[in-house]
């Protein structure tokens, strides 16, 4: 009830929120963490008032009302402050006096969430359950137990290749005129990101940049990151780690002014470098950073006042196609590199991907296609358009690589899949799916924030908040207060932790398919299904 005592169309009680939270008053010491470590402040230690029916012990007297006062906790109904169901409160609590659960009515709070119709949350992850991928079986084993075939006694490296790969005789050619060969890069079938600088938190990315290059230097395994579209700090670009590192270019060219400047001192060339033009999770929609993100640091990096939104630019004038935008991106981004380092874009999987992969084919200078599904989570796309947006990346994988089996080109353009991978945290099992299906690799982001950090949000719509700069784990946050909670040396122990488990793994898929030195890519007869449409549509067998 509102504090004049009226009912308005906004008020809504605990029964209509989609969390709930349950105090135990017995338990309770009225410490005051819970209230401290909430993110937006959906409970309120106070002093409440209770009123109490006294009973007369006479015939004669009648009942009457006793008005005592109670120190507790209270939880709050306004739209701006309610319970995201993050449990930040029962972690720190020292006597689990309190916890969130979900309600089991219809969430009733997304049709008042949108005040002027303006979305305060956008997106956070795909809420649909389920994973078409994990219903992909691999089918063709060995039949005998091989120490030669078996990942645990039997030393083998999985790596694939980013970049132009051409035939040898066409190499062999190019070499003896002393012509202009594409450059490839060697590295790890998993690549992290793409999460920009802005978009996390400092700690967090410097947590994944120091588990990476533990995992290069110390571990031997090439794992990239890639940046995502925001630039990064000026202290990674003139470093020797800049060599580990996937720099994204994006419409907005944020941070790339910074990026340009630091060319001429730069003391490795970058990976590669990805253009993005879509993302699975909001294709054909803008991301947006919103105002409550761009502190000094990022404004800085980014080169735009402080405390604005920033949405993703549209395309420029000049640019009348992606056909047209792509040959000139990955023209102008290899001029820039000396023509040294892999260029490549990313899009989203679309029923129109085919048409950008063709004209790829017919550019030397592109080095790969990267292809991001529906199921990719993220902060900054509108809840419209991850539920109801997009294209499964299983089919368009498949479609992609069995186009270049019929160009003569499977070998020559790498794919690199995103979007759901591991999303239920099979990574391992859904990565060696998208491979056999004709991927070079995958990218993966939002499963790597769960597994590495410790992200407290779920596909049943818990936490989300990632936009807004309250994330309670200090994940997503720019705020101080909330990004020190988290410890960025544990952040990369947890990154070694995740992708080592994640190696050994693949290698028990892949080893009795007597794959050892190869990673199985478009190995179609290795994996079925039990869904006889889906074994159809990716034509790989049919299982039952």
């Amino acid at each position: 009830m509102e504090p004049d005592g009226q009912l308005k169309p906004s008020s809504l009680s605990t029964k209509d929120l989609p969390w709930q939270l349950l105090w135990s008053k017995e338990k309770c010491t009225l410490c005051g963490r819970c209230t401290a470590v909430c993110p937006v402040q959906a409970i309120e230690l106070g002093v409440h008032r209770k009123r109490v029916l006294q009973i007369a012990l006479g015939l004669t007297e009648k009942p009457g009302n006793v008005f005592g006062v109670y120190h507790g906790i209270r939880q709050r109904t306004d739209v701006a402050h309610a319970c995201i169901g993050c449990g930040m409160c029962d972690m720190v609590c020292p006597n689990h006096a309190i916890m969130p659960i979900h309600n089991d009515e219809p969430d009733k709070l997304r049709f008042h969430i949108n005040q002027g119709g303006i979305p305060r949350r956008r997106g956070g992850r795909r809420n649909a359950t389920g994973s078409f991928l994990d219903e992909i079986k691999f089918v063709r084993i060995s039949m005998l137990t091989d120490p030669a075939l078996d990942a645990g006694r039997h030393e083998f490296e999985l790596r694939t290749l980013l970049g132009r790969i051409l035939p040898p005789e066409e190499a062999l050619r190019i070499t003896r005129e002393g012509g202009w060969l594409p450059p490839v890069r060697e590295i790890y079938p998993l690549i992290l990101g793409s999460m920009s600088f802005g978009a996390l938190s400092p700690t967090m990315w410097e947590g994944l940049q120091m588990g990476v290059a533990f995992l290069n230097e110390e571990m031997g395994m090439p794992v990239r990151f890639a940046t995502g579209e925001g630039g990064c700090p000026p202290r990674l670009l003139r470093s020797r780690f800049l060599k580990y590192v996937i720099l994204q270019i994006a419409s907005g060219y944020f941070g790339w002014d910074e990026i340009i400047h630091a060319l001429p001192e730069m003391k490795e060339d970058p990976c590669a470098i990805e253009i993005k033009y879509g993302q699975g999770a909001k294709p054909g929609d803008g991301g947006l950073l919103m105002w409550y993100k761009v502190n000094k640091l990022i404004a800085a990096i980014r080169g735009v006042p402080m405390g604005v939104n920033l949405p993703s630019p549209p395309t420029h004038q000049t640019k009348y196609s992606i056909e047209e935008a792509v040959a000139k991106m990955i023209q102008s981004m290899s001029m820039a590199w000396g023509f040294r380092v892999p260029v490549y874009p990313k899009i989203s999987a679309t029923s129109t991907a085919l048409a950008v992969l063709n004209n790829l084919t017919r550019n030397p200078y592109a080095a790969a296609l990267a292809m991001d599904g529906e199921d990719g989570g993220t902060g900054a796309a509108y809840n419209v358009s991850m539920n109801h947006m997009g294209h499964p990346i299983a089919g368009i994988v498949r479609d992609a690589y069995l186009n270049l089996v019929k160009l003569g080109k499977q070998n020559e353009i790498p794919i690199f899949a995103g979007g759901g991978v591991g999303k239920n945290g099979n990574l391992a099992a859904n990565a060696a799916a998208m491979i056999m299906l004709g991927a070079s690799g995958v990218q993966v982001g939002k499963t790597i924030m769960q597994a590495a950090a410790g992200c407290l949000g779920s596909e049943a719509d818990r936490c989300n908040i990632c936009n807004i700069g309250l994330c309670p784990k200090g994940i997503t946050s720019q705020d101080p207060r909330l990004y020190r909670r988290l410890d960025p040396e544990k952040v990369a122990e947890r990154l070694v932790d995740v992708v080592v488990g994640f190696d050994t793994e693949l290698k028990k898929i892949v080893a009795p398919l007597g794959r050892s030195t190869s990673l199985p890519i478009g190995m179609s007869d290795a994996i079925g299904i039990t869904d006889r449409n889906a074994a159809e549509r990716l034509g790989i067998r049919y299982v039952l």
